[in-house]
């Protein structure tokens, strides 16, 4: 008799925040965490930015009225680690779950960065690490920096490699693979409140062909605008049409690219479904992406995997052929060029007024 391989529950959470108030967001999502816990939920998908909110408001306003809602995002935004992260990782010990969390991420090297990051916990309450959004989409530009692909990971859980990607980096081929290629069985993709059918067809491409491509469980898990979010971000009525539907549509997806649950348009709710991994060896025998089906020895993905460095590198040298090259991203600071000579001025004429 072979292996075995159990079943397990997994939760796509389907919420909104209690927008841009880090504190009661993060309780908000303990007690999300708990319920699906209690719930057997072994693995659970948070939204986009879902501490303390998504930054909705370009949708609905021009950029200069939305300068005191990005300040005061960033000033509720969460550090790695803090008392925010402290809170998640207890909800997720009493879960006995592994956690991703949508937040955004405050730079404490800093006064004024923020990333767009998911948040990897593991059921025993350790930060098992972050992914951060590699490149800000449209005009999350004007509030989030961009991540590097030292992030670009998959974390071991008791039911095996999670990982996730942020919104439109679920279209990346190049950010797929690489997930994948580290045996990634369970995908999260976090989105934010998307108003409309025209953002829900994109949501269902990307989630189902990434589950069908890798053979992958996707939990899908997307926000949903409040009535105090609607009237924050639309102050007018006009504004305020902008907005249909709840902005929700979660789902969880087998590796046949079928539903097991979802998609669902309502409001706040968590979306269970039963991931059974022999579901992944039906699929794989016969296209098995990252292993016989395909030609590595034809084709190869090469990432810089290097944490981007933004601090300044200074060297010293003692003598000449000593100095060792600066990082490729480092320029080395140079002083300006002293002349050989100071200029002669004893035989320089006075100028003479006219007139």
């Amino acid at each position: 008799m072979g292996d075995t391989y159990a079943k397990f529950r997994v939760a796509a959470v389907q919420a909104a925040p209690v927008f841009l108030d880090r504190e009661k967001t993060t309780e908000k999502a303990c007690q999300l965490i708990r319920a699906a816990g209690k719930e057997g939920a072994r693995v659970i998908g948070f939204p986009e930015a879902f501490i303390p909110g998504f930054p909705h408001w370009f949708d609905y306003r021009i950029a200069r009225e939305c300068k005191p809602l990005i300040k005061e995002l960033f000033k509720s935004g969460v550090e790695i680690p803090s008392p925010a992260t402290d809170a998640l990782c207890e909800a997720a010990r009493d879960a006995k779950a592994t956690v991703v969390m949508g937040l955004n991420e405050r730079d404490p090297g800093t006064l004024g960065t923020l990333y767009n990051t998911q948040l990897f916990i593991g059921p025993d309450g350790r930060i098992l690490g972050k992914h951060r959004k590699l490149v800000p989409t449209w005009t999350e530009r004007l509030v989030h920096t961009g991540g590097d692909a030292s992030t670009l990971k998959s974390f071991a859980s008791e039911v095996g490699p999670v990982g996730g990607l942020i919104c439109g980096e679920n279209t990346n081929s190049f950010y797929r693979l690489a997930l994948l290629l580290q045996g990634e069985r369970i995908h999260v993709a976090s989105w934010p409140a998307f108003p409309g059918r025209e953002r829900q067809d994109a949501i269902e491409i990307r989630t189902r062909y990434y589950a069908f491509e890798g053979k992958c469980f996707v939990i899908s898990s997307t926000g949903v605008f409040s009535e105090e979010m609607k009237d924050l971000l639309c102050p007018t009525p006009e504004q305020r049409k902008k907005i249909v539907g709840t902005g929700a549509f979660s789902s969880i997806i087998s590796p046949t690219g079928e539903y097991l649950a979802g998609p669902d348009t309502g409001g706040e709710k968590i979306l269970y479904a039963e991931a059974d991994p022999e579901l992944i060896i039906d699929e794989k025998i016969s296209h098995d992406l990252t292993g016989h089906y395909n030609r590595f020895d034809l084709f190869t993905l090469v990432i810089d995997d290097r944490p981007l460095r933004r601090t300044p590198v200074f060297k010293e040298t003692e003598g000449e052929g000593t100095e060792e090259p600066l990082p490729a991203r480092v320029k080395p600071l140079q002083s300006p060029a002293k002349p050989e000579e100071e200029p002669d001025f004893s035989s320089a004429k006075p100028l003479k007024r006219r007139g």
